[in-house]
C-alpha cells in the first residue's frame, strides 16, 4: 500500500495560557496543504517490522520515528504481523508543517485499512493523539480548528480553492520548546474562528502568529522570507506553526522558475490549493 502523508500550514495561531502540565492551550486552524512525503507499508520479508527512510536525512533512530512509534502504538491495542515500511522524506522537517506527525497519521490509517482493523477515524485520532499535538489532525486531514495543546478539533468552513499558496522553508530550524518559552500568552480580542469566518481578503493584520514576535528576531532569515514574501503581494502571509516556513496566499498563479531564483537555497512548494 503507497499513501502520500501531506503538510499543512497554520492559519492563525494564538497561544491562550500555559497549563499546570507545561503545555500550552493554543487556538489555531490547520488546513492540509500539497506537499508530501511517500509512504509503503507491505507484508515483512522477514519476521519483524522494519523501516527504512530515504530522501531527506533523518537523524532519528528506527524505534524513535513517529513511524515506528505508530505502528507499536497499534500494536499495543491489537496484534499486528511484522511489515516493512518504506518512507521518502520530502517534507522538509523543522517547518511548521507537521511532516512527522503525517508521516505518523498515515502509518494509522494505512495499518488499519491494510488489515482490516475496523477502526474509526474517532478511534484513530485518539491513538494519534499519544504521538504528537499535531497527529490527529492528519487523521481527518482537513481544515480543522484545534484548540487545547492542538488534539481538540472541529471542522471549519473554509474555502481557498482558486488560490495559489507559495512555502518557503529557509534554512534554519527552530525548536518547538524553545520557540514556546520565548512567548507571552495572551487571550486575543478577536478569537481565529471569527476571522477565519469574514473574507481572507480581510486577514491581514489580524489573523496572527503568537510566535512571530520572538521567532523574527531571532532567525533572519526566516524574516527575509516573510518580507520577500510579502514584496509579491500575496492577500495573505504568516509563519506556520512555529516556524521555521513561511507561507503566501495569492488569488492567482505564481510562477515556479520566478520563486526558485527569488528564494534559491530554500526549501519551497509552488501549489495550487
Amino acid at each position: 500500500m503507497i499513501l502520500f502523508p501531506n503538510a499543512k500550514i497554520n492559519l492563525g495561531l494564538d497561544i491562550l495560557r500555559k497549563r499546570p502540565d507545561g503545555y500550552h492551550d493554543i487556538e489555531t486552524v490547520m488546513v492540509p496543504v500539497p506537499w508530501c512525503d511517500v509512504l509503503e507499508i507491505v507484508p515483512a520479508k522477514g519476521s519483524e517490522t522494519t523501516l527504512t527512510v530515504s530522501g531527506r536525512k533523518v537523524e532519528c533512530p528506527m524505534e524513535k520515528n513517529l513511524v515506528m512509534k505508530a505502528y507499536r502504538a497499534l500494536e499495543a491495542e491489537v496484534s499486528l504481523p511484522p511489515v516493512d515500511i518504506y518512507l521518502r522524506k520530502i517534507i522538509p522537517d523543522g517547518a511548521g508543517l507537521g511532516g512527522a506527525s503525517s508521516d505518523a497519521s498515515f502509518t494509522l490509517l494505512a495499518l488499519n485499512e491494510l488489515f482490516s482493523l475496523g477502526y474509526n477515524r474517532e478511534e484513530l485520532a485518539r491513538i494519534a493523539s499519544t504521538l504528537g499535538s499535531d497527529c490527529p489532525f492528519f487523521i481527518y486531514n482537513t481544515p480543522m480548528l484545534c484548540t487545547g495543546t492542538g488534539t481538540d478539533m472541529e471542522p471549519v468552513e473554509l474555502d481557498l480553492k482558486g488560490h495559489s499558496i507559495l512555502i518557503v522553508k529557509p534554512q534554519v530550524s527552530v525548536p518547538t520548546a524553545a520557540a514556546y518559552s520565548h512567548t507571552t500568552p495572551a487571550i486575543p480580542s478577536t478569537p481565529i474562528r471569527d476571522i477565519i469566518a469574514s473574507p481572507i481578503s480581510s486577514w491581514e493584520g489580524r489573523l496572527k502568529n503568537d510566535f512571530e514576535p520572538s521567532v523574527l528576531p531571532a532567525y533572519p532569515a526566516i524574516a527575509d522570507v516573510k518580507r520577500s514574501i510579502k514584496e509579491m503581494n500575496p492577500i495573505y502571509t504568516a509563519m506556520s506553526g512555529s516556524g521555521a516556513s513561511v507561507f503566501g496566499i495569492f488569488g492567482n498563479d505564481i510562477l515556479s522558475p520566478v520563486i526558485r531564483e527569488r528564494f534559491q537555497g530554500c526549501d519551497t512548494l509552488v501549489a495550487t490549493l
